[in-house]
């Protein structure tokens, strides 16, 4: 699934799809499932592409990282 969400973004900049991907991980991922991911990654990443890495990465950098939710909704 990560490697979904990483295609999903991987059309824009590399700064905005790691922050995309890591912001998407954080919003909607539980803490067990980032956990889960963050552990593949600590033990050679098979299988995760580059830019869902790189989130990864950047999440567990930034700690306190908030995820940025979007106006609206689908309410209507």
């Amino acid at each position: 699934m990560a490697n979904d969400i990483g295609d999903f973004f991987s059309t824009q900049s590399r700064e905005d799809a790691i922050f995309g991907i890591a912001n998407h991980l954080r919003s909607y991922w539980s803490p067990r499932m980032r956990a889960m991911l963050t552990e593949q990654l600590e033990h050679g990443a098979e299988g995760l592409d580059e830019l869902p890495c790189e989130a990864l990465r950047f999440l567990k950098d930034r700690a306190d990282f908030k995820p940025i939710q979007p106006q609206g909704g689908d309410a209507g």
